[in-house]
Order: structure tokens, then C-alpha cells, then sequence
């Protein structure tokens, strides 16, 4: 085992891997944006390193700057949490040959699954079901308006390199596509500096859900359920859930097993996210691979008594999964809220500002990961996440019941400062959320009783 972690993240998740890191007895090195200078992780960790001015480019983008970071504090490994570098392969890469162990899978792995197009290629290889669409990129408007018209309208156009809801497009027919396919690829571009894209077909009312797996490097692999990420806004996920509430177990079991299959046959090793659409009861598509810890792990080591972060650190070890498929039974239910600084009334628009005041949900099976405080400057250099309120019940009444109560309990309050607590509120009170029947275009219909 490694001795010394650097955390190559901000915010919640940074000082969610630094508290487990700190429970396995690992020295903590945390990095840290002339923003972030007094960021709660930099208070916490043993060394803090400054690598740059605040937009992320500069500093939590800056592979040079973090790599130096843990070369001269002695760090073992790299945790790159979510976003950010997480999923860059050249990142892991130069880590290995850094002489540091990245905490992900390898970068080969990473690349094959983090392009959407190698992506689709390879999960259809080992028999996930696929929708209709191209797997190889799309070259040319031509090209466009013939995988459009075999697939039927609407489609959606997505960029190879995208992620987090960014880089995609919905066209609904035919004469839209010309000037959609321009607008993608060039915001592919700018965003990820790769203009490829694919198109798939649109399920506008489908349900978003995902496999959390576990792999070692010895071919052993686990899941640890189902979550539902069906509600969304602009194709981000706002509330999430373990497990996906209303899905036959049998359904639900050939999902998980085809998850886990799917990644040990790709050598993938450590955590990783196995997503897919559900259109009906029983059919289901692959989406795509998450090649790192996900924002809404936390509702499965609710249900599983599982700390996630401590096995992707023992697994980057070279330790064999302790994990056994057998063992791991949920229990109760669990849902996640993210309480985002932002307008939903203003089409979710981050609202950047400095809080006068907080107050965080607490009480029994409540947990809250948070780096904010009273005082705390939401910069606009980042995402506008507050908060996530995770919390737990016997059933998923329960559950629902209680996270009501937290979001009634969270406060938030500076100039210029709006959240999104009275929406989620809004939300989980639908007849169709309480129900457990809501799909993805729930928070559409909610949207415009917002403005």
C-alpha cells in the first residue's frame, strides 16, 4: 500500500477521498487554486500545494503543475476524483511514468472507453444491446442526414469526446440537422478540442440508469446495484437513487451481470460506472462508460455499507477485491440530491456570489458531503454544487419522506444567491417521482411552472 495520496480535485469530492484516505492511515497532499486557497481539503490535508490561478485551465487542468505537486511533497498516488482530469488518458499515463500510481483504470483502458465511439464499438462487441445509431463517427453532413434518416427522427447528436451532459445535441427533424451537426461539432471542438460526433436515436420519456462495478487487476469484478439518474436538468443528473425504484429484479440482475462482464473483458480495474437507457420494462440500451467515481456514489455505500474510495485505493494497491458478489446485499433505499447554486427559473443559470449564511441538513441517516461554509465565494471558475444530501431508509416511502425534511432544513442565503432546493422539493412531490414511474422528462415538464 502507498503511503502518501495527492488529490488532484476540488470541492466536496476532494475532501470526501481526503477523510477516507485519512481513515486508512495515508498522509494527504491536497492542491489548491489561488480561489480555493482557504478551501476546507487545504485546511485538512497534511501538505497544500497552490498549482495556479483560479480558472481550472490554469490550475486543476494543468497536468504539468499537479505533477510537480506530487513529485515534491513524496506522494505515492494520485486520486483524481471526479471531472477535471479524471478521465483524461495522457493524465494516468504520465502518472505511471511519474513513478505514481493513478487511482483509476489504466490508461490504455481509459481511452477505449472514454472515446464514445471506440466506446459503442467495444460494448457491442461483447453483446450489449446498442441503440440504433452510428458506431464509427460521423464524417460529413451527408453522412449525417443518412444515419439520421435510417435511425428516424429525433435523434441526438453527441460529441465522441463529451461528458457531464456537455456536447450534445437533440434535433427533432429533418431540417434542423444541418445546422445542429455544424453547432456540435464546433462546440465539441472548443470544449474538448476534438470536433468528432456520433448520432443515436432520441428516447425523449426513457429512464437513465447506471451499474456501479468494482474490477481488480486479477479478472475479479463486482456490482453493487442499480441507481436511476433519471432526473435531469440539460442531461445533468439532480437526483439519483439506489435502487431503481419499479424495475423487475430479473431486469435489473441482467443489467448488473451484463455491466460487470462487459468491463472485465475490456481489463478495466478500479471503479467505474456501466450506464444505460431503459425504454419500457425490459428494454435497455448501453450509454456509456464512467472510467472514474461517480457525484452519486454516495446512495450506494448507503444501501451497501461500502466505502467506495477505499476500494478503488486498495485495488490501485495491487490488492485482490475483498468485495464478493455473494456478500453484497442492499439494504433499505437511498437518494441524493445536488443542491446547486442556480436560477431554475433563469434556465438553471449558475448564480456565483459569496453566502452569508448556511445551515446543512443533519439527523438520523442523513449524510451531507459539502465543502461550503458561511462566507464561502461560489466562483464562477467552477461548478455551482453546494451541497449533495444523500440520505437513507428501510423503503423508499421512507426515504423519500426524509429527504423532504432535509431539503426543508437546508438554507442558504448570500447576494446574488440562488439554489435549486425549492425545485428538488418540487420535484420528489411530482405524483409520478412519488410513484416511481418518472423518466427523463420530468424536470421539462417542471421547468416552465418555474419561470
Amino acid at each position: 500500500m502507498f503511503k502518501t495520496v495527492l488529490i488532484a480535485n476540488r470541492g466536496e469530492i476532494a475532501l470526501r477521498v481526503a477523510r477516507t484516505c485519512r481513515e486508512m492511515g495515508l498522509q494527504v497532499v491536497a492542491v489548491y487554486s489561488t480561489e480555493d486557497r482557504d478551501s476546507a481539503v487545504a485546511g485538512l490535508a497534511d501538505r497544500a500545494v497552490c498549482i495556479g490561478p483560479g480558472p481550472a485551465k490554469l490550475s486543476y487542468l494543468n497536468m504539468a503543475a499537479i505533477l510537480e505537486a506530487a513529485m515534491s511533497t513524496g506522494a505515492d498516488a494520485v486520486h483524481p476524483g471526479y471531472g477535471f482530469l479524471s478521465e483524461v488518458p495522457h493524465f494516468a499515463e504520465a502518472c505511471e511514468t511519474s513513478g505514481l500510481t493513478f487511482v483509476g483504470p489504466p490508461a490504455a483502458v481509459m481511452e477505449r472507453l472514454g472515446d464514445k465511439s471506440s466506446a459503442r464499438r467495444t460494448m457491442a462487441e461483447v453483446g450489449l444491446p446498442m441503440l440504433p445509431g452510428s458506431i464509427e463517427p460521423i464524417v460529413d453532413a451527408d453522412m449525417a442526414a443518412k444515419v439520421a434518416a435510417d435511425v428516424g427522427y429525433p435523434v441526438i447528436v453527441k460529441a465522441v469526446a463529451g461528458g457531464g451532459g456537455r456536447g450534445m445535441r437533440v434535433v427533432a427533424e429533418a431540417g434542423e440537422l444541418p445546422q445542429r451537426y455544424r453547432e456540435i461539432r464546433a462546440t465539441a471542438q472548443a470544449l474538448f478540442g476534438d470536433d468528432r460526433v456520433y448520432i443515436e436515436r432520441y428516447l425523449p420519456a426513457a429512464r437513465h440508469v447506471e451499474v456501479q462495478v468494482v474490477c481488480d487487476r486479477y479478472g475479479n469484478g463486482v456490482h453493487l446495484g442499480l441507481r436511476d439518474c433519471s432526473v435531469q436538468r440539460r442531461r445533468q443528473k439532480i437526483i439519483e437513487e439506489t435502487p431503481a425504484p419499479n424495475l423487475p429484479a430479473a431486469v435489473a440482475d441482467d443489467i448488473c451481470r451484463a455491466a460487470v462482464q462487459a468491463l472485465l473483458a475490456t481489463g478495466y480495474v478500479g471503479a467505474g460506472t456501466v450506464e444505460f437507457l431503459l425504454d419500457g420494462p425490459d428494454r435497455w440500451y448501453f450509454m456509456e462508460v464512467n472510467c472514474r467515481i461517480q457525484v452519486e456514489h454516495p446512495v450506494t455505500e448507503l444501501v451497501y455499507g461500502v466505502d467506495l474510495v477505499r476500494e478503488q485505493l486498495l485495488v490501485a494497491a495491487g490488492e485482490p477485491l475483498s468485495l464478493r458478489q455473494s456478500e453484497l446485499a442492499p439494504r433499505g433505499a437511498a437518494i441524493e440530491c445536488r443542491v446547486n447554486a442556480e436560477d431554475p427559473a433563469r434556465d438553471f443559470l449558475p448564480t456565483p456570489g459569496r453566502l452569508s449564511e448556511l445551515r446543512l441538513p443533519a439527523g438520523q441517516f442523513v449524510r451531507v458531503d459539502s465543502d461550503a461554509r458561511a462566507g464561502h465565494r461560489i466562483s464562477p471558475s467552477y461548478d455551482p454544487l453546494l451541497a449533495k444530501i444523500s440520505v437513507w431508509g428501510p423503503d423508499r416511502p421512507q426515504a423519500v419522506t426524509r429527504m423532504l425534511r432535509a431539503l426543508d432544513e437546508f438554507h442558504a442565503e448570500g447576494p446574488g444567491v440562488c439554489t435549486n432546493r425549492d425545485f428538488l422539493r418540487t420535484a420528489m412531490r411530482h405524483p409520478s417521482f412519488a410513484a416511481g414511474t418518472h423518466n427523463t422528462s420530468l424536470v421539462a415538464e417542471l421547468a416552465p411552472a418555474q419561470q
